[in-house]
């Protein structure tokens, strides 16, 4: 997956420095140890990911799509809990 650094400098400004807050310089590391996986751009980089990685990063195989990038039923097949915003339990 590309670097996705283009947000950072203006999460930074807006933000600041906040107890908790970590800001990643790419998805995958943003990934390491997340209870979830939380979707809520339309970026490029988000739209063909590596599922099979994902889901071995994350703590709980979980995806919430704000944006129903995703198919749920693909979703299923590869392992993951799958909630799209709109969509109801899936």
């Amino acid at each position: 997956m590309p670097k996705a650094t283009s947000a950072m400098p203006e999460a930074a400004r807006i933000f600041g420095d906040r107890a908790g807050l970590v800001l990643k310089s790419d998805a995958h590391s943003a990934l390491a140890g997340a209870d979830a996986l939380v979707i809520l751009t339309e970026w490029q980089e988000f739209r063909s990911p590596d599922f099979d990685q994902i889901r071995a990063s994350l703590r709980n195989p979980a995806i919430f799509d704000g944006r129903n990038l995703y198919n749920p039923d693909l979703m299923k097949r590869f392992g993951f809990s799958y909630y799209g915003v709109g969509r109801g339990l899936s």
